[in-house]
């Protein structure tokens, strides 16, 4: 369990797919072979099967497309803001969508304000990818990278303890023991999968579906975010009328955010309506 709550927090999630370019290096394949053709021999490189069709591939031949936060930020008079967050934020600017401008915007947001973070299976994969993507895109993230000498001295990504808090790694157990997020959420009130897994997420990119990709993005966001309220209720940094508060503030965000128009979201909120009047 962690020990603490930060003034900043950030839930996030990040989405990827197989990398054309990538696997038109390794694999010394021709530059005019199309995307899908290339990641098609990808996965049958890995073992792609009629029973599994798209394997798990090595995170670092694989590009960031999107990556989702919630933030909450407690200011010093003890108010609270949410926020939505998402890169890349215009999905027709290709410059925004480039893989070097997500990962490289985000850890600079991440090294400037030094949040907690917050995700699933994020030490061991998101936040694995974001640093061999950053590598292979040739990015400096230093404010992120930057390592105190002594703990007390400042935050530090790379050392176990607070400042990266991850769900999986608290909750999970041995092997096939350890839920998804998906069977947390559910079984605890709140949305998981709705109409798009991760298992699609290849098919939309190729289909040239971004916006569905930071859509899906934002409510994995939205339910690593709800999870971690009910973990950090267990522990005791919320008691129940404050978590009842932090539960409404993210309503009220939802509300906010489909008054402008986003449907997804409010499909998120019935969800979780239907889901928690179960409990």
């Amino acid at each position: 369990m962690f020990k603490s709550v930060f003034d900043r927090v950030w839930a996030f999630d990040c989405e990827w797919v197989p990398d054309p370019a990538a696997g038109r290096a390794l694999y010394k394949l021709p530059a005019a072979m199309p995307d899908r053709e290339v990641m098609e021999h990808m996965w049958q490189q890995a073992g792609a099967s009629d029973e599994d069709p798209m394997p798990f591939l090595k995170t670092i031949v694989c590009r960031v497309v999107s990556i989702a936060a919630v933030t909450r930020q407690r200011r010093r008079d003890g108010s609270v803001q949410l926020h939505l967050l998402s890169l890349p934020k215009d999905v027709s600017d290709a410059a925004q969508a480039a893989e070097g401008h997500v990962i490289g915007t985000f850890l600079d947001a991440v090294g400037e304000h030094k949040p907690q973070l917050v995700g699933f299976n994020s030490i061991a994969a998101d936040m694995k990818i974001l640093l061999q993507r950053a590598v292979v895109n040739g990015l400096s993230a230093a404010d992120f990278c930057h390592r105190p000498d002594k703990p007390w001295e400042g935050v530090d990504y790379f050392a176990r303890g607070d400042a990266h808090v991850d769900i999986k790694d608290i909750l999970g157990g041995w092997g096939k023991a350890t839920p998804s997020l998906h069977e947390l959420a559910t079984l605890s009130g709140i949305p998981g999968k709705l109409d798009v897994d991760g298992n699609a997420v290849a098919s939309l990119w190729l289909d040239g579906q971004l916006d569905r990709i930071v859509a899906y993005n934002e409510c994995d966001a939205l339910t690593t975010y709800l999870v971690w309220l009910r973990l950090a209720h267990l522990g005791g940094h919320f008691d129940d009328r404050a978590y009842a508060q932090e539960q409404q503030r993210v309503r009220d965000l939802l509300q906010a955010q489909i008054a402008q128009g986003r449907a997804h979201l409010a499909a998120f909120l019935e969800a979780w309506q239907v889901l928690s009047s179960r409990l």
